[in-house]
């Protein structure tokens, strides 16, 4: 027995029912489970450019025999959805895998997106765990689902189920059964005149599914009264048991298809069905669509954010267990960049030069946040490069306008940039493009990416040539600048901000501070005058003094990176001894 968080329980199932072949894009909260799939013996893994290509490349393992394991979170789940909905065709050789770890609460995302709806239309079978135990079961079952009925099947974790860790029984692994490769275009050649036979094809499975899903033990039934009963799926099930310990529950652990017949028994024998789910009408909206009647709570629950026992019991109007105050008066702890950070002075700067910031996903975002403050836009991985295009489009050559300027990530710049710089270089734009290249994907983990050439599992790799790379595009206006250096980074912005009718890319580069742990001699203020410009850095080992009004940096938290001192006009920030 062994204590699993929810992605180490997939990766381990997948290890055990056979797969030799990983690959994925980082993305929280699912990136640990490959991680930990890397480090299983006779496995091979990789870190993939985007998820799209990380499905692509698992299909083609599949193709060939290979039992393949695909991880996401859920916006990566609509990148990769046009290999995904034509995989649901094809079909498969060895069983494939793929995990869609949603995020309700967005404690890492951009938005609340229930991958449920992924399953249905493409029709694909989704398996929804509700425990470390589960995720392991289920993930060794997909793997014998996919092969029986020639299908990629989904599993959806949740950040819950994805981080958490419950007790797991492990087993050993078990050799898959070899499947060769033969041609057959019919199969994998995707044309009209081989696409229609397959829609036949998928309609014939969604029909064998529907039966499966039906009579499989993955969903479980727990009777108690028959006042109420409740269906849920995923995590909660495990807020429900806690809420409702005397309901009758129906725990789906098949999500698409729906077991139909199930469902209908199990609302013929309560006298009250209610349907639980977080942030999404993905479960309510498909069982009344079975025409099965489903009542409403007393109070309605929330659609948006992770569900609680708390927020069930208020629902159905239980009070709440006496607990413990929460504490009060505590100081707020919003999210920093980290002290020495090399994106912060890029920030500074641009909010200097009053430039209209397209942002993009990373660490780097919380340039949004004060006393920063400068982003304006943040949609998706790779938006930053093409909406600074869009927006110089629009406001074309007005007199004193401010300058657009495109932040984004070596990493994601990798993912989606890449193809949206090709795009803005080809339509002849302008404007300016910062790549900050921290050397590794700082917000997921620090994992490794083409541009600083450290793969999943250590092998032997190339760096790309990231200048050389944007050159090719055919631009010619490339600098390598130092962000660390206030002064350079500042002309290098001034000077790209005002060749108007040209593109520019500046590449700042510098290693995240996490990379490498270390520090130098600190920093100490001598003789502050409290101006404050320090404090406008956003530095959280620089502080205020809260009787003196005057500024102090902790020297536990300094790293001695000197980014305070190059903006203190007084020569009150000097280096410790």
């Amino acid at each position: 027995m062994e204590l699993l968080s929810g992605n180490e329980a997939i990766a381990q199932g997948a290890w055990e029912a056979g797969a030799t072949i990983g690959a994925a894009y980082p993305g929280t909260p699912s990136t640990e489970t490959m991680e930990a799939f890397a480090q299983k013996p006779d496995v091979y893994a990789e870190w993939c450019t985007n998820e799209k290509v990380a499905v692509e490349v698992a299909l083609g393992a599949s193709a060939a025999g290979a039992r393949t394991l695909v991880t996401m979170k859920h916006v990566g789940v609509n990148v990769a959805a046009d290999p995904l909905f034509t995989a649901a065709y094809t079909g498969v050789g060895g069983g494939m895998v793929v995990l869609a770890a949603d995020d309700p609460g967005m404690y890492s995302s951009q938005n609340e997106q229930d991958s449920h709806y992924y399953a249905s239309a493409a029709h694909l079978p989704m398996l929804d765990p509700a425990d470390s135990q589960e995720a392991l079961d289920m993930a060794k079952a997909a793997f014998e689902v996919s092969e029986r009925f020639d299908v990629p099947v989904l599993i959806r974790s949740t950040v819950r189920i994805s981080h958490t860790r419950t007790p797991v029984q492990v087993g050993e692994r078990e050799a898959a059964l070899a499947c060769e490769y033969e041609t057959d275009p019919a199969k994998w050649v995707m044309m009209p005149a081989f696409a229609r036979p397959r829609r036949i094809v998928q309609l014939e499975r969604i029909r064998a599914l529907g039966e499966w899903a039906d009579a499989s033990d993955l969903n479980r039934r727990s009777d108690g009264t028959a006042a109420v009963g409740i269906v849920c799926a995923g995590a909660a099930f495990q807020h429900v048991r806690e809420a409702l310990p005397d309901a009758s529950v129906l725990k789906l652990g098949i999500t698409w298809p729906l077991p139909e017949q199930a469902i209908r028994r199990f609302a013929e024998s309560v006298e009250a069905l209610y349907v639980v789910e977080e942030a999404s009408t993905y479960l309510t909206d498909a069982v009344r669509a079975l025409g099965v009647e489903v009542s409403e709570p007393p109070h309605p629950l929330p659609r948006a954010g992770e569900l609680t026992p708390g927020l069930i019991r208020t629902a159905f109007g239980i009070a709440e267990p006496a607990s413990a105050a929460a504490a009060e008066g505590l100081p707020a702890r919003p999210p920093a960049l980290c002290p020495g950070c090399p994106h912060r002075l890029v920030f500074k700067e641009l909010k200097r030069l009053r430039a209209i910031v397209t942002g993009d996903i990373g660490c780097y975002t919380l340039g949004a946040l004060p006393p920063l403050a400068c982003m304006d836009t943040c949609i998706d991985m790779g938006a930053s490069v093409s909406m600074a295009h869009g927006f110089e489009l629009a406001l074309g050559a007005q007199e004193g306008r401010r300058p657009v300027v495109a932040v984004i990530g070596d990493s994601t710049f990798a993912h989606s940039g890449l193809s949206s710089l090709i795009s803005t270089a080809y339509n002849r734009g302008a404007g300016t493009i910062c790549i900050l290249d921290n050397r590794t994907t700082a917000m997921t983990g620090r994992q490794g990416n083409p541009f600083n050439g450290e793969t999943l599992q250590g092998r032997p790799s190339r760096e790309l040539d990231l200048e050389g790379i944007v050159r090719a595009c055919g631009i010619e206006a490339v600098a390598v600048v130092d962000p660390n250096d206030m002064m350079a980074t500042r002309t290098a912005l001034k000077e790209a901000t005002a060749a108007a009718d040209r593109l520019d890319v500046i590449i700042f580069r510098s290693p995240c501070v996490l990379l490498s742990r270390q520090k130098g001699k600190p920093y100490m203020v001598t003789s502050c005058t409290g101006c404050g410009a320090c404090l406008t850095l956003g530095c959280p080992a620089i502080g205020k003094d809260a009787g003196t009004g005057l500024s102090y940096i902790d020297q536990e938290l300094c790293i001695g990176c000197g980014q305070c001192a190059q903006y203190c006009r007084f020569d009150a920030i000097e280096q410790a001894e």
